[in-house]
């Protein structure tokens, strides 16, 4: 039992520093684009969801809500987000990604997905790559884990 355990970390680590590498790689190819990593991801969420409460955003994004402030205010500052009241809730404000924020995101994004298309075709046999596309169907059942 405790080999089992052992090796379940032993995998667990080295799937860490794999991810935690191949993230590096991705923001060096994304370039200098003024975000952070909490920024970049707040601004993804808001692009791929739609407009959202600054609860649901933190939520989405695992932040603490004094952290979700700072992230908000810098974005705001950059232009890259707009705060309205909610039609329906007027004491609470609905957080949307500007045009700005979009061009911005797709830039990053663009070259990071080009950089990450042209190193899976070049590096990865045919049957590689229908290996990581199931990998990546069982990152994403990890990642819904609570």
């Amino acid at each position: 039992m405790t080999d089992d355990r052992e090796s379940d970390a032993t995998d667990a680590r080295r799937l860490r520093a794999s991810l935690a590498r191949l993230q590096r790689r991705l923001r060096a190819e994304r370039g200098e684009i003024g975000l952070g990593p909490s920024r970049y991801g707040a601004l993804a969420c808001l692009y791929r969801n739609g407009p959202m409460h600054a609860v649901d955003l933190a939520a989405h994004e695992r932040l603490q809500p004094q952290s979700l402030t700072r992230v908000l205010a810098a974005l705001e500052d950059q232009h890259l987000i707009t705060r309205r009241t909610d039609e329906a809730d007027r004491r609470r404000v609905r957080i949307e990604i500007t045009p700005a924020g979009v061009d911005r995101l797709r830039t990053a994004v663009g070259r990071q997905e080009t950089w990450l298309a042209e190193a899976l075709r070049a590096r990865l046999t045919p049957v590689e790559r229908d290996l990581m596309m199931l990998a990546i169907r069982l990152m994403d059942r990890l990642a819904d884990t609570d």
